[in-house]
Parts: structure tokens; C-alpha cells; sequence
């Protein structure tokens, strides 16, 4: 579980940096502040539909293969290669062409990686590993506060560096973990393998799971896109070192809040309720953003939203494993469950579009703070039917 989570950690690592850094700090200098709004939005909607069929595509792979680990080096490297390219783009086109190829190669990666986790660890733990999967947020942005750290490196260097902290942390659970399940090594309880033909209440909870994924990680991809953007529109001296260290602050609380959150979910067998309770606190946060009118009062309000969405994912990154209809196509309908990781980025470009400019953040965080809240309500539902 803990090669698995420095793995997990090295995705984050990938494209934490990048897309709340490195990407828009590099979008800002070549297009200007108002313009670069609408690149980022292209350039976002480009790298989800990358995205969503590559992790589909390679997460269905992974299963006909029966080979996640060698799915997962292929990805890495590739990955790995493309991504300093993306810093050497001079136009829009050339951005969106890069993200596109290291997206999907970055998802050759991360779908047969998110399966394997499933294949490995028996229900009883999914919290656990949900606490564990926390501290991928944690490193990511941690990474993006190194990588700006002044005097350290150029710019053009910083994606090359990311690269090398993505192959240091994905690399050990190639190398050395278990060639077969970890339940059967240790005469655990395999994770559970429902029947092949799933009652209507499975579906029903997997539809309410879905739905409430994407209206949390619609507000998230906004945050993870824009925040640069807004707390620069509420104080034009904030640089993206203080952005990096923010976000990597809020991340590191995060985990060990988020670890003790799926201990006790395991404990008590109440999976769902952590799940229903963050996302509650997420909408608070939002409230919160479209309120504060000081640089202060602004970054607390993201601490809260943060803190919340960050534990919500990481515990419904697990608990999906535990509902998902059918373990022998795990990584294809992880794949398809994992649209609402990309999905957003095609969501969130026209929300800022249509709204920022004309009512500026606040509206945009008003309806953000909408949605987070009937996730909420949806995920309430299930805990309470569980």
C-alpha cells in the first residue's frame, strides 16, 4: 500500500505542477492575463477529451492484457519524455498539441496504475488506502512549491525536474511490488467480486457516486485552473510561488486528516459518510471564496475548500473500487467512472467564460458552491441507505 501511494503520488506530481503553475504562468506570458483565460480554456477542453478516451482506451487494455505493470512503465516513460516539451511550445496550437500527446500518455500511466489498487487491496481497507491516496495532492503541489522556489531552477528546466520526480516515485512499485494479489499472499479476503448481473440498488448507488464526483470535481478543476487567475484579481503581487506554497500547505493538512477520515470509515464500516460529510464543508468553502473581498479572508476560504475536496476525492477514489459492477473490466469502468475527472476541464472552461468576465468570481463560486452541495445531499442518501 505504500509503494502504491508513492506511486500515486507521482501522478499527481505529473500534472499538479503543471496545470496550476507552470501551465497558466506560461499561458499568462505569452497571451496576456485576459486572453490567456480563453487559451487556458482550449487548451483545457483539448487535454480532457485527451484524456478521457486514453484513460478508457488503456484502462481496457489493462485488462484484456492482464498486464497493468507494463502498461504503467510504458506511460511513465513516454509521459516523462513529452512533458518538458510542453515548455518549449511558443503558440496555442503548439500548447494544445503537446498537452494532447502528454495526456494521453500520462493516462497509459494512471488507468492501469488506478486499477492495480483494485486488483491488490481487499475492501476492509479501501478507507485506508483512500488516507494513503491523500497524500498524492500533498506531494503534487509540494512539487509545484519546489519547482518555482526561486534560484532553483529556470524555467525552462522546471518541467524537466517535474519529469525526474515522477519517474523517482512511480519507478519503486515497478520494480518491487508483489507479483500477485496481496490478499492471496497474506490468506486475506479478496476484494469482493459482485455478481455479474447487479441488482438495481448496485446501480443506483454507482450513478449517485458518479454524479457526485463530477459536481465536486467540476468546482475542483475551476480552483486548479484559475486560482492563479482569481487571487491575482484580488491582489495583482501574488506570484506563482505563493500560489505554490498555498496550495501545497492546504495539501499536506489534508492527508493525515483525510488518512484518519478512511481509518475510521474502515472501522466503522460507514464508507460513505466522510464521503458526504466533506463535501458539505466543500460547499462552505465556496461560500466562503464568493465572499471574501481581502487576499486574506480569501486564501482562508480556499483552506477550507481545499482541505474538504482534497479528503472527498482521495476517500471516493477508493470507495469506487468497492462499488464498480464487475473487478474482471475494473480498468475500463474505472476509465468510464474516471469521466468525472475530465469531464469538468469540458465544464469548467465555458462556466468561467460565460461568467467571469461578466460577474466575475463570485458568481462562478456561488454555482460551484451549488453543486458541492447536492453532492452532498446525494451522498448523505447513500450512507444512510448503507
Amino acid at each position: 500500500m505504500l509503494l502504491y501511494a508513492l506511486a500515486w503520488a507521482g501522478g499527481a506530481v505529473a500534472y499538479t505542477p503543471l496545470l496550476t503553475i507552470l501551465l497558466p504562468g506560461r499561458v499568462a506570458g505569452l497571451a496576456g492575463s485576459e486572453a490567456g483565460i480563453g487559451w487556458l480554456a482550449q487548451i483545457a477542453l483539448a487535454g480532457a477529451l485527451a484524456a478521457s478516451a486514453g484513460s478508457i482506451a488503456f484502462g481496457f487494455l489493462s485488462d484484456i492484457t492482464r498486464n497493468r505493470r507494463a502498461w504503467i512503465a510504458v506511460g511513465l516513460v513516454l509521459s516523462s519524455a513529452l512533458l518538458p516539451l510542453i515548455g518549449r511550445a511558443q503558440t496555442l496550437d503548439g500548447l494544445i498539441f503537446a498537452i494532447v500527446g502528454w495526456q494521453l500518455a500520462l493516462n497509459m500511466m494512471l488507468a492501469p496504475l488506478a486499477a492495480w489498487a483494485g486488483d491488490q487491496v481487499p475492501d476492509r481497507r479501501k478507507g485506508m488506502l483512500g488516507g494513503f491516496m491523500a497524500f498524492a495532492p500533498a506531494f503534487g503541489a509540494l512539487s509545484g512549491a519546489i519547482v518555482t522556489q526561486p534560484g532553483l531552477a529556470q524555467e525552462g528546466q522546471r518541467l524537466g525536474l517535474v519529469a525526474l520526480m515522477v519517474v523517482a516515485c512511480v519507478l519503486p512499485i515497478l520494480l518491487f511490488a508483489p507479483r500477485r494479489s496481496v490478499a492471496v499472499a497474506r490468506h486475506e479476503p479478496a476484494p469482493a467480486i459482485p455478481s455479474t448481473e447487479p441488482q438495481p440498488a448496485q446501480r443506483r448507488i454507482v450513478v449517485r457516486m458518479w454524479i457526485a464526483r463530477l459536481a465536486v470535481q467540476v468546482a475542483e478543476a475551476t480552483l486548479f485552473a484559475y486560482l492563479l487567475f482569481w487571487l491575482r484579481s484580488l491582489d495583482s503581487a501574488v506570484g506563482e510561488n505563493q500560489t505554490a506554497r498555498l496550495f501545497s500547505v492546504i495539501m499536506l493538512m489534508s492527508a493525515p486528516l483525510a488518512l484518519a477520515a478512511g481509518r475510521w470509515s474502515d472501522k466503522a464500516d460507514r464508507p460513505m459518510l466522510p464521503l458526504a460529510i466533506s463535501a458539505c464543508f466543500s460547499a462552505a468553502g465556496l461560500l466562503g471564496m464568493a465572499l471574501a473581498g481581502t487576499l486574506g479572508a480569501a486564501m482562508a476560504a480556499y483552506a477550507l475548500f481545499g482541505l474538504a475536496s482534497a479528503v472527498f476525492l482521495a476517500l471516493h477514489s477508493s470507495q469506487t473500487l468497492r462499488i464498480l459492477l464487475r473487478p474482471e473490466r475494473r480498468g475500463r469502468d474505472l476509465g468510464l467512472f474516471n469521466l468525472t475527472n475530465t469531464v469538468p476541464s469540458l465544464i469548467m472552461p465555458w462556466l468561467a467564460i460565460g461568467l467571469v468576465p461578466v460577474f466575475g468570481f463570485q458568481a462562478l463560486f456561488l454555482i460551484l458552491a451549488v453543486l458541492a452541495i447536492g453532492a452532498s445531499l446525494l451522498l448523505f442518501t447513500i450512507a444512510r441507505e448503507a
